[in-house]
C-alpha cells in the first residue's frame, strides 16, 4: 500500500513538472502577441527617438529695430550754487536783496557796518600823502646835496609802507560788502538787518539754474561705451510725461571701488526753470541702434551644456522636420530675445515641445502655430435609421 502511494506521488510530480515546462514555453509567445495587440505606444523619453511626428508649438521669428540702451537714476544739481558766508565778523546794516529774488553778478547782497574800517582807510590815505610829500622834498634836496641818498631811500620805504596800509584798510572795507559772485536766484535769507555775524555764518543760498547738471552712475561695463557729448534722455518723476534732452559733459576718470561704477555728469538746458536742484531723475542712455534685429520668444531657447539651442522648422521631403541650431543671443525685450545668427525673419521656431527634439535632428513634426486660427471642423453627416428617415423625408 505504501509502495502504491509513493508511485502515485512520483507520477504527480512528473506531471506537474511537465505542465510547468509547457506553461513557461507558452507564456513568452502569448505575452509578445498581447503586447503587440494591446500595448499603447509610450511617450519618447529624453534620449529616445519618437516613433511618429512630434506635436510642437511654433512661432515665427520677427524683425524689429532695437535700441541698445541702459537706465540709471541720479540727482539734479544747479550749474553753479553757493551759500553766501562772510569772511569777517560784523553787524549787518543793509540787505540788498529779498527772498527768492534774481540777482546779477556784482550786486550788493549784504552790507556790514564799516564805519571803523572807513576811518582807518582815511587815516592810511593821509599817511600815504605825507610820505609821498616827504619823498618828493628829499628828492629835491639830494639834487642840491643837502641830504644824502639814504634819506631818499628811507622816504621811498615810508611811501611803500603807507601804500600797504591803505591797501589793507581798503581790503577790510571791501570784505564788509558782500556781492553776488554770479547771476542767479537767491533763496530764503537766514539773517536780518542788525544781526551780528561771525565769519563763516550762513546768510543765503544762491543758485544759477539756467542749466542744470544730472549726476548718475553707470556699471563699469559701460565705461568704454559712454563718451562726452553723447546725448541722454532725462525723465523727472514729479514732471510726469516730460522728457528732457541732456548732453554728457564729464566722466569721472576713476571707477568707484565700492560699487564698481563710473560717475557721469550731463547738462540739461533749463530755460523754462522747471528743473530744480535736488530733483530725482531717471536717465536713459542710448548706446547704439540695431535696425532689423531678429527676435524670437524667450521660451524657444533650450539651454544645454552652457550653450543656447533653438529648434528650427525646415521643410523635409515628407513634411516639416526639426533642425537644431546653436545660436548667439543679444538684447532681451518684452519676453523676446535677439538672435545674432542662424535665424532669419519669418523662420518658424519651436517654442514648446522642444525637449523631445533635443537629441535628434531631422525629426518629423506636427505643427501648432501660435497665433494661427484653428481650422473649422466639417459637419458630420448623420448615420443609422435617423439618417435613412431624413433622406426618405
Amino acid at each position: 500500500m505504501k509502495r502504491l502511494h509513493l508511485s502515485v506521488a512520483a507520477v504527480g510530480l512528473i506531471a506537474a513538472s511537465l505542465l510547468a515546462w509547457w506553461w513557461q514555453q507558452r507564456a513568452p509567445s502569448s505575452a509578445s502577441g498581447a503586447g503587440v495587440a494591446n500595448a499603447a505606444p509610450s511617450a519618447p523619453g529624453r534620449g529616445a527617438t519618437p516613433a511618429g511626428p512630434v506635436s510642437v508649438e511654433v512661432a515665427r521669428a520677427e524683425a524689429r529695430d532695437l535700441t541698445d540702451d541702459t537706465t540709471a537714476v541720479g540727482s539734479l544739481r544747479s550749474r553753479q550754487g553757493v551759500v553766501i558766508r562772510p569772511e569777517v565778523s560784523g553787524r549787518i546794516v543793509r540787505l540788498g536783496f529779498v527772498d527768492g529774488q534774481r540777482v546779477k553778478r556784482g550786486q550788493l547782497l549784504v552790507q556790514f557796518d564799516d564805519s571803523l574800517p572807513q576811518a582807518q582807510l582815511r587815516q592810511a590815505q593821509a599817511q600815504l600823502a605825507i610820505a609821498r610829500t616827504t619823498l618828493q622834498r628829499n628828492a629835491e634836496l639830494v639834487a642840491q646835496n643837502f641830504v644824502t641818498q639814504s634819506v631818499v631811500d628811507q622816504a621811498q620805504a615810508n611811501v611803500a609802507v603807507a601804500e600797504a596800509q591803505v591797501a589793507l584798510a581798503r581790503a577790510t572795507v571791501d570784505k564788509l560788502r558782500i556781492l553776488a559772485p554770479f547771476d542767479g536766484q537767491a533763496g530764503i535769507r537766514q539773517v536780518n538787518v542788525g544781526d551780528y555775524l561771525k565769519d563763516g555764518a550762513d546768510i543765503v543760498a544762491l543758485e544759477d539754474s539756467s542749466s542744470v547738471y544730472v549726476d548718475f552712475n553707470l556699471p563699469e561695463r559701460f565705461a568704454t561705451r559712454i563718451k562726452p557729448q553723447q546725448k541722454v534722455a532725462v525723465a523727472i518723476d514729479s514732471l510726469a510725461g516730460q522728457t528732457f534732452s541732456a548732453v554728457v559733459e564729464a566722466l569721472e576718470p576713476q571707477i568707484t571701488a565700492d560699487g564698481r561704477a563710473i560717475a557721469v555728469r550731463a547738462r540739461v538746458p533749463n530755460a523754462s526753470a522747471q528743473l530744480r536742484p535736488g530733483m530725482f531723475a531717471r536717465v536713459k542712455v542710448v548706446l547704439g541702434q540695431r535696425p532689423g534685429a531678429v527676435l524670437v520668444p524667450e521660451e524657444a531657447l533650450l539651454p544645454q551644456a552652457g550653450k543656447e539651442l533653438l529648434i528650427k522648422v525646415v521643410d523635409g521631403p515628407r513634411g516639416p522636420t526639426s533642425q537644431r541650431l546653436e545660436v548667439r543671443t543679444g538684447l532681451r525685450r518684452d519676453g523676446k530675445v535677439e538672435i545674432l545668427d542662424g535665424v532669419a525673419a519669418g523662420d518658424r521656431i519651436v517654442t514648446a515641445g522642444q525637449q523631445q527634439l533635443a537629441r535628434g535632428d531631422a525629426l518629423p513634426l506636427k505643427l501648432v502655430e501660435l497665433g494661427a486660427k484653428p481650422a473649422q471642423a466639417a459637419p458630420v453627416a448623420p448615420s443609422g435609421p435617423a439618417a435613412s428617415a431624413a433622406r426618405a423625408g
